[in-house]
């Protein structure tokens, strides 16, 4: 089925960008814009821009542009249908489809399929749990000893796979689903040999559905229950959907979804191991917490959390073996730019036993009191680990200056020199010194040899050194760029340029009036009759320019923002997307009045004229000097000669027109 036009207009006139947007990344008011690190790719400075009059959203770092169609498509990596379908359930919009023919429903995105059997599994689940015997002597029975009411089993989708062995299977299979999409949504094992479909891969235990940011069902958890039963004992205490197209554990947090607004709002976010730890102190009404499924957290996992807020609060149980264990993996959450703390619980405690024996708001105020920075918490347990022995304690020092060296600011990475020196009693500018030589170390390193970061490169934070004495080596950058052979983007001339000048007048401000009657378009067009374009793609603008004008129609801004070809549409994004705002002050503070672009629209375009006939000239004289190397006699070189200084005549003209130093 397809959603017909009448919907999808619906869809886009109700939605808002800045909600759409805010529900994937925290975004700030910058002006009359907002602005966020963008989800696209790695950045710790944003550069990710959103336009609520204009509804589109522009990154100056990666160029990723579009609407809120578009952002869903590639946020979610979805197609176009599933998109509108997701927008149309956010605004509470009916969808109205239509039949699509045989040929295009096997065009159907597998994404999208997964997508949906994933639903169709979660459906399942619940109504077995809510509404079968089994479900409800053994599956509700277990929410309900650890205190999960039915507002909290409902919120986190929560369900049960019966013990038979292909009861989903069956009915997924009788709704009309594949075996083969079902075997790749994770849900079904196929032997191989069997004629049978294959059984159930979640069998006789709670389900844990696990959500991506837009609330979509990715993969589940599933916790055995019964072990007294054979074969029972060697199965495992959870077990997981496998990786999918739709399903990357490294990239996936439990509770994304769930605490997503909470996180923003407090600027917060608690990251414990356990399905139940989420759930139970989202119970306890601390929302704010994610869980990263027994996985060691990875660089995907920290940039997730980094879309909503930077300040990170890790809660880990008494077992301190595990604890020094995860503190060798914490150093990419400081080389991710976030701020990092550690709850340590007492022994034999973690985060759900211990909200349900102390109660929410005491588990709150413990939150608050027991927190420290990673660099403390991480010098105090290694020093109480060296006791006296000075190998260790050497030892220790580097262990914790490693890490500083990782914090990408160079206040924080100070105040963290000055703070363990202290700890440590040793001397901060050895502590800096030390910071010093392993950059220096690293910096020294072949390419191959460095520590790898997930995108496959390495990127060292800026120079830690603050004061450097005399024998501390040459007070370098340690980390300049290396030279790195790029793919040479193609020589483009001046003509070029005019030409995306003019174009770019046409699309943003065509329609726009000079004087009454008199548009931009129908000016702009009337001087450069005699003119084509040489880029294929401002040629084709101005093409639809001048055959939409001839039926007397002037086409719009909005016209190209929602053009069907990719790059048009995009063009026009950018064209719209100022990558700097003029300050209020200027005129609140200051009273320093700058006219806009489209207060001087008379003037922007006759200069944009001229120079385009200028640069078209220009091109003209170049083929004359071409020609010239070619003649074979003297009456054609003559005759080119004229030409050339005619249009030498021409040219010199427009530079003085514009004010152009003429040489």
């Amino acid at each position: 089925m397809r959603i017909n036009p009448e919907t999808i207009d619906r869809i886009k006139q109700a939605t808002d960008i800045v909600e759409v947007v805010g529900d994937f990344v925290s975004l700030k008011k910058k002006g009359a814009n907002y602005s966020a690190c963008c989800p696209f790719h790695n950045e710790k400075t944003p550069s990710f821009n959103v336009n609520p009059v204009r509804q589109i959203y522009k990154c100056f770092g990666c160029g990723a542009a579009g609407d809120s169609i578009k952002f869903v498509m590639d946020v979610d990596g979805i197609g176009y249908g599933e998109a509108l379908r997701y927008l149309a359930n956010k605004y509470n919009i009916e969808i109205q489809e239509e039949q699509v023919t045989d040929e295009e429903s096997l065009r159907q995105n597998v994404r999208e399929s997964l997508y949906i059997v994933l639903n169709f599994a979660k459906n399942f689940y619940q109504n077995q749990l809510q509404n079968t015997e089994e479900g409800q002597a053994i599956g509700l029975s277990y929410f309900k000893e650890r205190g999960f009411s039915g507002e909290t089993r409902s919120k986190f989708e929560l369900g049960y796979s019966p013990e038979t062995w292909d009861a989903f299977t069956k009915e997924a299979l009788e709704k009309g689903y594949t075996a083969e999409i079902l075997e790749k949504a994770g849900l079904l094992i196929h032997k191989e040999g069997s004629n049978t479909a294959g059984y159930d891969r979640f069998r006789g235990r709670v389900i844990f559905p696990i959500h991506n940011v837009a609330g979509k069902v990715i993969a589940f958890g599933a916790r055995i229950l019964k072990s007294d039963k054979a074969g029972k004992a060697n199965q495992p205490k959870y077990l997981n959907s496998p990786e999918t197209e739709v399903y990357h554990k490294s990239d996936s947090l439990y509770g994304i979804f769930q605490a997503k607004n909470a996180i923003r709002q407090q600027e917060l976010c608690y990251l414990v191991e356990g399905y139940t730890d989420v759930i139970s102190l989202h119970q306890a009404g601390v929302e704010n917490v994610v869980a990263s499924s027994g996985t060691s957290l990875t660089a995907e996992q920290i940039r997730l959390i980094g879309r909503f807020t930077p300040n990170v609060t890790i809660l880990y149980d008494g077992d301190m073996a595990g604890i020094k264990a995860a503190l060798r993996g914490l150093d990419l959450v400081l080389e991710e730019g976030l701020n990092v703390s550690i709850v340590l619980f007492p022994d034999g405690e973690d985060p759900d036993s211990y909200v349900r024996r102390v109660g929410a708001q005491a588990f709150k105020d413990y939150l608050k009191t027991a927190a420290k920075d990673f660099i403390t918490f991480k010098t105090e347990t290694l020093l109480q680990d060296a006791g006296n022995d000075p190998f260790r304690l050497a030892a220790v020092i580097g262990d914790v200056v490693n890490s500083i060296i990782k914090i990408p600011d160079a206040i924080k990475r100070q105040v963290f020199f000055h703070r363990t020196s202290e700890m440590m009693k040793v001397d901060e500018q050895m502590l800096i010194s030390e910071g010093n030589k392993l950059l220096r170390k690293l910096h020294t390193q072949k390419p191959a040899d460095r520590p790898a970061r997930s995108n496959g490169t390495f990127s060292g934070p800026e120079d830690v050194r603050i004061s450097a004495g005399a024998d501390d080596g040459p007070p370098a950058n340690l980390f300049e760029p290396e030279t790195v052979e790029e793919e040479q983007s193609p020589q483009r001339t001046k003509l070029y340029y005019q030409e995306e000048a003019f174009v770019r007048l046409l699309v943003l401000f065509g329609a726009k009036e000079l004087e009454p009657t008199i548009t931009v378009c129908q000016y702009v067009l009337g001087e450069i009759k005699d003119i084509d374009f040489k880029d294929p793609v401002f040629h084709h603008l101005l093409t639809l320019f001048r055959e939409n004008f001839s039926r007397n129609v002037v086409l719009d801004t909005n016209y190209f923002q929602n053009h069907h070809e990719t790059e048009i549409r995009n063009l026009t994004i950018n064209w719209l997307t100022s990558k700097y705002e003029l300050s209020e002050l200027w005129t609140e503070k200051f009273e320093i009045y700058v006219p806009f672009e489209i207060d001087v629209l008379d003037k922007t375009a006759f200069i944009n004229i001229l120079r385009l006939k200028k640069a078209f000239i220009e091109e003209k004289m170049k083929v004359c000097h071409q020609e010239l190397a070619k003649v074979k006699s003297e009456e054609e070189e003559i005759a080119i000669m004229k030409e050339f200084m005619f249009y030498k005549s021409v040219s010199m003209a427009a530079a003085r027109e514009l004010g152009s130093v003429v040489g």
